[in-house]
């Protein structure tokens, strides 16, 4: 839908809040501080061998395909799926968030979890293993695990999280096969650490921006304002000379 505004006044007003708050409902995040470093156990099944996505310094964007269900008794929040948040800095405040397009009505839940928290829960980790079980071979996953079997040959030990997404669909149709099977979402997971704790470094370049729109608007108000003064002057009486 093309919304065309011809005027602004306080009647569009309304409609343009609840047009800004549509644009923030595709945004769900969850905000954590890293862990403290933890050895990374070499036991069988290892963490590259459950082939997750995995966000490092170096890959802090995943686009996917993310499957939904609607809530229900066995999976009241949707469908899980399981990611890795791997050498993350001890103390450090990072934010993971999960972006996708309005024409696609999901509810996300999200939430970390410590090593030993999963490992120490049934649930968990049943969630877990049966995610891992059902991951096709991918080429992203596959050079992550490959790389992460050569690190962990001798053993690491790295500031490493579980990221779990659940997503439910949050939509009503007439159309009873998109009603039974509710198609993937495609979601842009971002892994975003905080500059000194404060504030997302991804927002650093827009406060930049807003800043010198900031500094130039009022320099040419202070521009403009002169210039209407100027115009709007009363002329200046010059005395007649005398011969």
């Amino acid at each position: 839908m093309v919304l065309r505004l011809h005027s602004l006044s306080s009647r569009c007003a309304p409609l343009l809040l609840l047009a800004t708050a549509g644009v923030v409902a595709n945004v769900e995040k969850v905000i954590f501080n890293g862990p403290a470093p933890a050895n990374i156990p070499l036991a069988k099944p290892s963490l590259a061998d459950l082939n997750l996505y995995s966000f490092t310094p170096e890959t802090s964007v995943i686009r996917t395909n993310l499957s939904r269900a609607f809530a229900s008794d066995p999976e009241p929040r949707g469908t899980s799926a399981w990611l890795l948040l791997d050498r993350l800095v001890e103390g450090q405040v990072y934010e993971v968030r999960v972006c996708w397009a309005a024409i696609e009505p999901t509810s996300f839940t999200l939430d970390v979890h410590e090593l030993d928290t999963v490992w120490g829960n049934p649930e968990l980790i049943q969630s877990l293993a049966s995610y891992a079980s059902s991951r096709q071979t991918d080429p992203i996953t596959d050079r992550q695990a490959s790389e992460a079997r050569r690190s962990s040959a001798k053993g690491r030990t790295a500031s490493v999280l579980f990221l779990h997404v659940q997503a439910a669909a949050d939509y009503f149709t007439d159309d009873v096969n998109l009603m039974a099977h509710p198609p993937p979402v495609l979601v842009d997971l971002i892994l975003d650490p905080f500059l000194y704790n404060v504030v997302p470094r991804s927002l650093i370049p827009t406060a930049g921006y807003l800043v010198l729109v900031g500094v130039v608007t009022w320099f040419l108000a202070r521009w403009i304002s002169s210039t209407l003064q100027s115009v709007a002057a009363p002329p200046k009486r010059h005395a007649k000379k005398l011969d």
